[in-house]
């Protein structure tokens, strides 16, 4: 009996950290695969080793999900019937690090489109087959940002805010038809992310940090027992629910001492 079951997953951002845990946990369980990325040589490679290793079906686009052109074609293919795809990994992202007025327009608008309206876009796109077919989930990957200010990486949190609120709010809706939708607010992760976005890691506490493994078995683990809701790390799941309650008036004192200029 496996563990999660789904008969294909479309993992978006899977070349590497986060994404790429999510393939291989998927793949261990005889999951076929579609793999999204920019990098096509890194999923040409991940893919390689996941027919090799577990003997199952991938398919590799590679494609910028913000290019409209592009999008259209990850679209096309969750709404294909003939070769369905019953699990939705919304994990592509990217961030930025500086103040907004400084930072260029077109990196910021890249940000929220990547974060915000693609998961959007795609979640559109596979729910109507599902809900028809009466199963399926979509796991979105957020942030534990999304409920705090975040100054420096202003666009980041507000993308990841709306994700979250948008995953909430059709989970709601879809529960009924047997569809699961669940957000998984990650903490700190060693994927690259950060270094890509220009935050400096070395001063973040190690014990802090989280390995793409357990984001993408915790997210799967909660999708697949219907939970919309999922927090990898201890630590994280009794900060997030104290940082929810706190005033924001302390909120805010808290991340102006933590972002001093």
């Amino acid at each position: 009996m496996r563990r999660y079951p789904y008969g294909r997953a479309m993992v978006t951002g899977a070349s590497s950290g986060i994404g790429e845990g999510f393939a291989r946990l998927l793949a261990a369980e005889g999951v076929a695969l579609v793999l999204v990325a920019r990098r096509g040589d890194l999923l040409e490679r991940l893919a390689g080793e996941l027919r090799a290793e577990h003997r199952v079906k991938v398919e590799v686009m590679p494609l910028d999900l913000t290019d409209e052109r592009r999008i259209t074609e990850a679209e096309q293919r969750l709404a294909d019937g003939a070769g369905p795809v019953d699990l939705l990994v919304n994990n592509a992202g990217s961030s930025g690090s500086g103040y907004f007025a400084e930072l260029p327009p077109e990196r910021e608008t890249h940000t929220a489109v990547l974060n915000a309206l693609v998961p959007l876009r795609l979640s559109r796109a596979c729910l109507p087959r599902m809900i028809a077919g009466g199963s399926g989930g979509i796991v979105n990957v957020s942030s534990l940002v999304a409920v705090l200010p975040k100054p420096r990486s202003a666009t980041y949190a507000a993308s990841k805010a709306f994700l979250s609120s948008l995953s909430e709010s059709l989970s709601m809706e879809v529960a009924r038809h047997g569809v699961h939708i669940t957000t998984v607010h990650t903490g700190l992760t060693r994927s690259g992310f950060h270094a890509a976005a220009g935050v400096p890691v070395d001063t973040l506490p190690r014990i802090a940090w989280l390995t793409p493994e357990q984001v993408a078995r915790c997210g799967l683990d909660a999708v697949a027992a219907g939970r919309p809701s999922a927090v990898p790390g201890l630590a994280y799941r009794i900060r997030l629910p104290l940082m929810r309650a706190l005033p924001r008036s302390v909120v805010r004192a808290v991340i102006r001492r933590v972002h001093k200029p």
